[in-house]
């Protein structure tokens, strides 16, 4: 059950921490952040990710074999770098149109699933 808590937070920061990360880029489509600085992005930005780590900080706590979690904290890693390119892809698809996927791509995301089952095979 820790494994699918750790799941759940580390995708909902993930959410999160792309928003932060790349939502901005699409700010300026919107009137009242036309005359914002990159300060005033940058602070947004920031209070954004702060949200982030109410579900990080837990994820990990939780999913932490040292902590009586079901997780190595390689294992934790993996699983949290695999989790932001899926939210990512689809954060991509969704708000940004104009991007597109190539071949490539999804090869590279098939090597990083590749790099999960190494890291996770005993």
């Amino acid at each position: 059950m820790k494994g699918f808590y750790t799941i759940g937070l580390l995708v909902m920061s993930n959410l999160f921490m792309t928003f932060a990360w790349y939502g901005h880029l699409k700010f300026r489509e919107f009137k009242w952040f036309e005359t914002l600085t990159m300060a005033g992005i940058v602070l947004i930005s920031w209070g954004i990710a702060l949200f982030e780590y109410f579900f990080q900080v837990p994820a990990n706590r939780i999913g932490f074999q040292g902590n009586g979690g079901p997780f190595s904290l390689v294992e934790l890693k993996v699983l949290q770098e695999v989790i932001t390119l899926i939210v990512f892809t689809g954060f991509t698809l969704i708000f940004f149109k104009n991007e597109s996927f190539r071949m490539n791509h999804f090869i590279g995301f098939a090597f990083l699933v590749l790099a999960v089952y190494f890291i996770f095979k005993k």
